[in-house]
């Protein structure tokens, strides 16, 4: 009971250290520094990794630099830090780094009691089962009994004891801190099955020695929206990420893209006057200069071209759009209007 008093108030204490270090103003913090401080993935391949010359990639490291795109007009005015799952929320709340964007589930609790605010979802996801092909099963129904490989400090030990006991089916967790210590027991054998959101499957079968050996199951198990998220108590702070996000959408649906960015400047598309800056004053009244969405298309491209980039189905994770499609198109990615 001691230590359980004493971990409450220790979150606590992080909690209102973290607002504290919001409520100093985030925005004026990093333009004073002149960079945003990111947390994000080191090893999930499409949405985090750092290459052997220490440059990072990923659809989550993409939107770290959009919003460096929209404060400084440089998608380079970032830096990282490599965070695993059970570290991401002390280092946000401590005020470590000023954003999170760390394929992190946004749930009521995180919302709630961990003094924490998602901007949005920039990877609808959900929770899969991969096995090895040997294992001879075509469902995660035919499970029962087996020894499942998950990581501690997610949603997804959770998940897999909701999914288990409502199918009445006996199950053992073996529970590793790190990511690359789920996928070394999973590969030595020490369980049947490895289940994290089906992204994360699609990229840990890509380290194993023989990916063709192993397989991702059909169901999916719980909704995991995957976004950024910021401090509480910065509003400031909170809108310039969210409309880093909306704007990285809008410009999808628009058909602006990094390519095309320069010529649409003369558009006389009221929607792509407002978004590139011609018309309006919408970036002065979120601390931003008025082309602050140009920057950040002009930086990175939209939403689809960073989801082909990293995770798409011209790259090894080969992932097809699905419900991360903009709504016109079968999908359910949406963004107000900047109007």
């Amino acid at each position: 009971m001691k230590k359980l008093i004493a971990s409450i108030i220790a979150g606590a204490a992080l909690a209102t250290a973290g607002i504290s270090a919001a409520s100093a103003g985030t925005l004026e913090d990093v333009k004073a520094k002149g960079f945003v401080q990111c947390g994000v993935n080191p090893s999930l391949i499409g949405f985090g990794i750092a290459d052997e010359k220490g440059e990072w990639s990923g659809l989550d490291v993409s939107f770290c630099r959009a919003v460096a795109s929209a404060i400084f007009g440089d998608p380079t005015k970032v830096k990282f830090s490599p965070l695993n799952a059970k570290e991401r929320f002390t280092a946000l709340q401590s005020g470590e780094v000023d954003l999170l964007s760390r394929n992190t589930t946004w749930t009521m609790s995180r919302d709630s009691s961990l003094g924490l605010m998602f901007v949005g979802v920039n990877y609808y996801d959900g929770q899969g089962f991969m096995v090895r092909k040997s294992l001879g099963v075509s469902s995660a129904l035919e499970l029962s009994g087996a020894k499942v490989c998950t990581q501690t400090g997610t949603t997804t030990e959770l998940n897999l004891a909701d999914y288990f006991r409502s199918h009445n089916m006996p199950y053992e967790v073996v529970a590793f801190e790190k990511n690359e210590e789920v996928l070394q027991a999973y590969e030595a054998g020490r369980c049947d099955a490895y289940t994290t959101d089906a992204s994360g499957l699609y990229a840990e079968r890509l380290k194993l020695t023989n990916p063709d050996d192993h397989m991702i199951l059909p169901e999916i198990i719980s909704k995991e929206p995957l976004g950024p998220a910021v401090r509480q108590g910065d509003d400031k702070w909170f809108t310039v990420v969210k409309w880093t996000l909306f704007a990285l959408i809008n410009a999808e649906e628009l058909g602006l893209t990094k390519a095309n960015i320069d010529e649409k400047k003369t558009s006389d598309n009221p929607e792509i006057k407002r978004f590139v800056g011609v018309e309006g004053d919408f970036g002065t009244g979120i601390g931003l200069t008025n082309d602050w969405a140009y920057n950040v298309i002009k930086g990175v491209g939209n939403y689809g071209e960073i989801f082909d980039a990293n995770v798409g189905p011209s790259t090894k994770l080969g992932i097809a759009r699905g419900l991360n499609n903009l709504w016109s198109k079968g999908g359910i990615q949406y963004a107000p209007p900047i109007r």
